[in-house]
């Protein structure tokens, strides 16, 4: 809960001097709110006296009461404007920073995350906060500041008579409290729960074409329905937990029970002459608008709840560590790759990989294979630094890639893999998105060589078509879109995850043109499904347990008979592969054809 709060005022200083502006102002609107009703009391008081001739008093409280209605109407409005305005510019404050940070931190840090938890916190979590900054914390002003200023009131009327009113109020704020701990202790439950929805939510739509192609969809679905079930019933474990107090607290402060307890006090004390009946008037009046906005307070206290958790999300997201820069960034001399010593991990216990030695030179092709959980991925991603070693050191040019300018690195670096991620934007500006200054013509010539400009011009708008809206594309396209991305860029490292390896048969051989275009005369680092595309690779590295246990040449890995070639002789039985089928290096290891020498 202290790290709840301390997230929320965190996040809350660039407008908390807003933020009281606009709780003193709600403050005055709530006391202005409660004179009308003093002075219908008072009238009451003045009117049904039979003394002496009091009409001016009348007429004096009358305007106090209409006087009051207009600055009530007056502050009310501008505590509304102020916190929303102030709200207005803390979420813009915030999703710029969330969009910063999420652009700062490695990639690796999404890996680790699925697409809900994130959802949730840049977009959620932020929701959460302005229902709280517009609305939550002006109620609990309201909520506090009517019934103190009630009840001061009513003190001041008849003191014993006012803890008959107030009787009422303290059973149902215990029967309350009991209600809100039982809500607070299942909060973070509630929050897990809508987490693992989101994220199965948005897993099932992003695969969907997956899931329908391959016959899947009601065992992808079935993962969302266990989801939302278990939601559901952990949803209505935790009403019918709080059912019974929370209803016999509204009950108890309800206005009806309220004015049934104003009544009877005020019989007993008018009868044995303890008030006199015209002073019952303002119990009546008053003691029935005491209920609501303590109802209101227990919400708005909940909601706050709800937004301190929030905050602290947020706040984890605003505050992970972001991927080290170098304060004097190096150029290197040239691009060829040296991995020495590498290691990693990502829990900071068990490592992924352990003492790696790779050397990657211009205009070949290395080729990661192995099991899966090998290490192939980690050690690959760990080159556009995905993720930064946690020992030894990865260098291009001789120049730690730690060292490097990021804006460096990404220009000798572009990575392809088979999970492609096109924004909704148009076509342009997503093939575009490596080399924001090129033009029109060059990013046709890209998508020319990546074997994909007859589909993009075949669209309602050509290049100008938005994906999403009027570009659909399957996903041997976007793959090829994604490939024409990295061509624009025309980097001299390539980091390949076999691109074409879930490719449908139609778009496989496009895929792989474009690939072989995208690759020629590059240093070329590529993760292996298929040992069918790496027979003519220059390197094939064999990964086990985060390990290097065997490298060379197709040939020289067959005739040592070690476990590259027990996984060759197992791919031949499975996939009936034949000497004359094409491979994806037969034609990455060709000459240099306008090849980035960066």
């Amino acid at each position: 809960m202290a790290a709840e709060k301390a997230a929320l005022g965190a996040i809350l200083r660039p407008i908390k001097g807003r933020l009281r502006l606009a709780v003193a102002a709600q403050a005055v609107s709530a006391v202005a709110g409660v004179v009308p009703f003093i002075a219908i009391a008072e009238l009451g008081r003045v009117l049904l006296d039979s003394g002496p001739d009091r009409s001016r008093e009348a007429w004096t409280i009358t305007a106090i009461g209409a006087g009051a209605l207009l600055v009530r109407l007056i502050f009310l409005l501008a505590s509304g404007a102020v916190s929303h305005f102030a709200d207005n510019e803390l979420q813009l404050h915030i999703r710029r920073g969330l969009v910063d940070k999420l652009g700062r931190v490695p990639l690796g840090w999404f890996s680790a995350r699925n697409s809900g938890s994130v959802k949730k916190a840049v977009q959620d979590d932020v929701e959460a906060m302005h229902h709280m900054l517009a609305h939550s914390v002006l109620d609990i002003t309201a909520a506090v500041v009517v019934p103190v200023t009630s009840l001061t009131y009513l003190f001041w009327v008849d003191w014993r008579m006012t803890l008959v009113v107030i009787a009422p109020l303290v059973v149902g704020l215990g029967l309350y409290s009991i209600t809100m701990a039982q809500m607070a202790g299942h909060l973070p439950d509630y929050d897990r729960a809508m987490e693992r929805i989101n994220g199965s939510a948005v897993e099932f739509v992003q695969g969907i074409a997956v899931v329908k192609t391959f016959g899947q969809t009601r065992r992808a679905h079935q993962r969302f329905s266990e989801a939302a079930d278990d939601f559901s019933s952990f949803f209505l474990s935790w009403v019918r937990a709080t059912l019974r107090s929370k209803a016999a607290a509204e009950i108890v402060l309800s206005p009806i029970a309220v004015l049934l307890a104003v009544l009877a006090g005020g019989a007993v004390f008018v009868t044995n002459g303890w008030l006199a009946a015209v002073d019952l008037l303002p119990f009546a009046l008053l003691g029935i608008g005491l209920t609501a906005p303590v109802l209101a307070l227990f919400y708005a206290s909940y909601e706050l709840r709800i937004a301190k958790g929030a905050a602290e999300r947020v706040g984890e997201v605003l505050e992970a560590e972001e991927l080290a820069e170098s304060a004097s960034p190096r150029t290197p001399s040239g691009n060829d790759v040296s991995y020495k010593g590498v290691r990693f991990s990502y829990d900071g216990k068990q490592e992924a990989v352990a003492g790696i030695d790779l050397e990657l030179a211009p205009g070949t092709v290395t080729a990661l294979v192995g099991p899966s959980g090998s290490g192939k991925s980690t050690l690959a991603t760990l080159l556009p630094r995905f993720g930064d070693v946690t020992g030894g050191s990865i260098s291009i040019g001789g120049v730690d890639i730690r060292e490097m300018a990021l804006e460096d690195l990404y220009r000798r670096v572009a990575f392809v893999f088979q999970d492609v991620r096109l924004t909704q934007d148009t076509v342009a500006a997503n093939i575009r998105m490596a080399r924001p200054d090129a033009d029109l013509s060059e990013v046709r010539a890209a998508a020319r060589a990546a074997c994909v400009h007859d589909v993009i011009e075949a669209l309602p708008r050509g290049y100008d078509s938005v994906i999403g809206e009027d570009a659909r594309f399957s996903g041997g396209q976007a793959q090829r879109v994604s490939i024409a991305r990295a061509l624009l860029a025309d980097t001299p490292i390539i980091v390949l995850d076999e691109a074409a390896a879930f490719a449908d048969p139609q778009s496989e051989a496009a895929v792989q043109d474009a690939l072989s275009e995208l690759t020629r005369g590059k240093i070329v680092l590529l993760i292996a499904h298929r040992l069918s595309t790496v027979v003519d690779a220059d390197l094939i590295a064999v990964l086990e347990d985060g390990k290097i246990i065997e490298r060379g040449r197709h040939e020289q890995l067959v005739a040592q008979a070690g476990r590259y070639a027990r996984m060759w002789h197992a791919h031949e039985r499975t996939a009936g592969w034949q000497p004359h089928q094409p491979t994806l290096v037969t034609t990455v290891s060709a000459a240099p054809v306008g090849g980035n020498n960066r």
